[in-house]
């Protein structure tokens, strides 16, 4: 009569910990988020009637324009090197203007502490709220903070900016 003996292998731990990490390598790579993704998802639960526009150009650049209040929001990733960047727009003001130096004097003024991260600038005549950085070592916390922070400043001071000087 012979006993049927289960197969015992050996395995030895440096096997499992080694395949343990490419486990966690593989899903890691599989759930991981990439920058486009992440700045759809942030427009997405800012965008007024959830209507985003996007484009992408071959060199793997991207750029979104979407509504937010009474203005529209531009957003354009160059690439996903370290040292391609995330720039945010929103203009809020077509110049020229009645007094344009008190307007000047008012944006630089602005600029000094309410802007934060982001600052007014001219961009083809216009008066713009913008922020960029570059996208090494950033975080979706920081990609959603400039969006945030361009696309408030700009709602809140297009109107008045308008009626005040134009």
């Amino acid at each position: 009569m012979s006993t049927s003996e289960p197969n015992i292998a050996t395995v030895s731990t440096e096997s499992l910990l080694s395949d343990s990490a490419t486990v966690d390598a593989q899903v890691e790579k599989a759930t991981e988020i990439t920058y486009p993704e992440e700045i759809e998802t942030i427009i997405a639960g800012m965008a007024v009637d959830q209507k985003v526009m996007v484009g992408q150009n071959e060199t793997g650049g991207h750029l979104w324009k979407f509504k937010y209040g009474s203005v529209e929001v531009f957003v354009q990733l160059t690439g996903e090197t370290e040292n391609d960047t995330l720039t945010v727009w929103a203009f809020v003001l077509q110049l020229p203007v009645s007094n344009e130096a008190e307007l000047m004097r008012k944006l630089l003024e602005m600029n000094w502490l309410s802007t934060l991260e982001a600052h007014f600038a001219i961009v083809d005549n216009q008066v713009a709220v913008v922020s960029t950085r570059t996208i090494s070592e950033i975080s979706s916390g920081e990609i959603s903070r400039a969006i945030t922070i361009v696309a408030t400043i700009a709602d809140d001071n297009d109107d008045v900016l308008q009626a005040e000087y134009k």
